[in-house]
């Protein structure tokens, strides 16, 4: 008798992300279903749904891998060259709305609409917040500031990542 082969709980979902961080880009959060995801991944539909709940839950948990991967190139950026390296930070956040350019409309879209993902979203600025507010010399900005920027950083990337510049 054959023995069904074992899967990896943890190499299964890692693949289920990568197919959704794929599907998200290139097709948008509405146009991509749950099946195309487990299909593009190499697994029959229903193992989906043995890793999430539904599309909001991987949605969520590709834009918890989305921003700390952000957040973990730029600050490796800053401490290895401090404020020396503020133009390859800029650089490197650029590429990354780029190369997210149709997560990141659906990731828009989603944070007005979908509890979840504005949770989400809550949850990795204020985490931004607090890397920002580590960085930043402590008299010299309060909160809010900080916020600002980086609202303005974010709105700018995405700008650029959509061509808005562009002659």
């Amino acid at each position: 008798m054959k023995r069904r082969k074992t899967r990896d709980p943890e190499e299964t979902r890692e693949k289920l992300l990568a197919a959704a961080e794929a599907e998200f880009n290139v097709r948008g959060f509405r146009a991509t279903d749950t099946n195309r995801i487990a299909k593009r991944a190499g697994y029959a539909p229903q193992t989906f749904y043995r890793h999430f709940d539904d599309k909001i839950a991987i949605f969520v948990a590709v834009y918890e891998r989305w921003w700390q991967s952000e957040a973990g190139a730029v600050g490796d950026i800053y401490l290895a060259r401090g404020t020396a390296g503020l133009n390859q930070a800029a650089d490197t956040l650029i590429a990354f709305h780029v190369n997210w350019r149709g997560f990141r409309r659906s990731l828009r879209h989603l944070a007005v609409e979908e509890k979840r993902v504005r949770a989400a979203r809550t949850k990795a600025r204020k985490a931004q917040l607090a890397n920002m507010r580590a960085l930043l010399p402590k008299s010299r900005h309060n909160d809010a500031q900080i916020y600002a920027w980086l609202l303005i950083l974010e709105r700018l990337c995405d700008a650029i990542s959509d061509g808005e510049f562009a002659n």
